[in-house]
């Protein structure tokens, strides 16, 4: 993608960064979008009802035309179309894009920044903020939230002899040590892991789900500046965090090759995962008696820190029309149209104000998961080297179960975070 990148800066130059004159059609500016999933799909449909709503709202001015390019294997199929776009410098005016990819996308002037254009941004949620600025600039906004619990069989829990009736809360979370100790009663009783966490999931839910940990133990993937991951990664807090998963993975209270479904077919007791799973059970499970806790917290801190992450609006530096572009991220990431998508497809609210309309309206596990979201949600490191950092943190991860004693797992964190310094190394020569 770098390549790519450079090659997108030699045509600005060239062509000496000029915006090109608006499409009109009828009096009306056309904003073109490309977006990364189908019409056909949920979220597909929310997208283009809104596009909708948003053409008859600004009719006899603008006019959006959707594109729905969907995404196929390893991301492909979307940005791919995307990649060729950059190379040939026929972007749209809008497109989205990953909260991990906004720093290689702004560093390379993709993207511009949008911030000027969205009002009440005091009520989008701080991770919003933080996965959409780089350098100091807004440059993307995303239109939903994400998060992930700890999902648990209400009679499961019965039958091992845990009271329901007192467990941890998003004000009171249970810590690791107490985790372990459910864990090992759930263990112990049913003769099989007590939880699934997506340990076989070698992708990037490795780093989504369980930087968390790290965060809690007061530890950092990289410095705050972005500029270092020796001595961040691989301190005793990395280390202390490490040790916790593994040491889940090593008592078995964790599988690392789970079987298919094993959470909604009764065989654990406990599963991590986010919001989409609500959808899943309610449609295909619905006999399971099941609730969602928040994350375990650091003993030492006792921190509740969860993970965050959307797809988001961008505009790029082709827009041909800055204004209209703006104004449609702003009424794509309106309250009203989130609540449309959070509604549509089961995902959670980035601003405040969508979250306070929909308490009344979702189920009490979907609103256990906003209210984690609000607390304590928190951003992945924005930095141009991320594909790499985010290899070296799942590879990290993958590869605890190999490691038998401290020693071993230092050498494994000292390893990895110099794998990310010299991506990040490379990337700011």
């Amino acid at each position: 993608m770098r390549v790519v990148f450079l090659a997108l800066i030699c045509t600005l130059v060239l062509s000496g960064c000029n915006e090109e004159p608006a499409s009109v059609i009828d009096g009306e500016e056309i904003i073109e979008l490309w977006v990364q999933t189908s019409k056909e799909s949920a979220e597909g449909q929310v997208m283009y009802e809104t596009v909708q709503e948003f053409n008859e709202e600004f009719e006899g001015r603008y006019e959006a035309n959707i594109e729905f390019i969907p995404r196929g294997g390893g991301g492909g199929g979307y940005e791919d179309k995307v990649n060729a776009a950059v190379s040939t410098d026929t972007l749209p005016d809008v497109l989205t894009l990953d909260g991990p990819n906004t720093a290689a996308y702004a560093e390379a002037e993709i993207i511009a920044p949008v911030g000027s254009y969205i009002t009440d941004r005091e009520d989008l949620l701080p991770s919003i903020i933080d996965q959409g600025t780089y350098d100091g600039e807004l440059f993307a906004v995303g239109y939903s939230e994400s998060g992930v619990g700890i999902y648990y069989n209400k009679e499961m829990f019965r039958k091992a002899g845990i009271d329901l009736e007192n467990l941890p809360t998003i004000e009171e979370p249970w810590d690791w040590n107490q985790f372990m100790d459910i864990s090992k009663k759930l263990t112990e009783t049913f003769k099989e892991p007590a939880i699934d966490m997506g340990l076989d999931d070698k992708s990037e839910w490795l780093m989504y789900a369980f930087t968390p940990f790290l965060w809690s133990q007061g530890g950092q993937v990289v410095s705050d500046n972005g500029e270092k991951a020796k001595g961040y990664f691989n301190n005793e807090d990395g280390l202390k965090a490490m040790a916790f998963i593994q040491e889940m993975q090593n008592k078995k209270y964790t599988t690392i090759s789970p079987s298919e479904s094993g959470f909604e077919t009764g065989k654990y007791p406990m599963m991590m995962s986010g919001s989409w799973s609500i959808q899943q059970l309610e449609t295909n499970y619905q006999d399971i008696d099941y609730g969602i806790l928040p994350y375990p917290v650091s003993p030492e801190t006792n921190e509740l820190v969860s993970p965050t992450g959307s797809w988001q609006y961008a505009m790029t530096t082709n827009a041909r029309n800055k204004e209209a572009s703006g104004a449609l991220i702003n009424f794509m990431t309106s309250t009203e149209a989130m609540v449309d998508i959070s509604l549509g497809n089961s995902v959670l609210p980035a601003r405040y104000s969508a979250a306070d309309e929909l308490k009344d309206l979702v189920t009490p596990q979907m609103n256990t998961l906003i209210e984690q979201n609000q607390a304590s949600g928190k951003a992945r490191p924005v930095l141009p080297a991320y594909p790499q950092v985010t290899r070296a943190f799942q590879q990290t991860v993958a590869g605890l179960s190999f490691y038998e004693n401290e020693k071993e797992l230092k050498e494994l964190l000292d390893e990895k975070a110099q794998e990310m310094q010299t991506a990040i190394d490379r990337r700011n020569k």
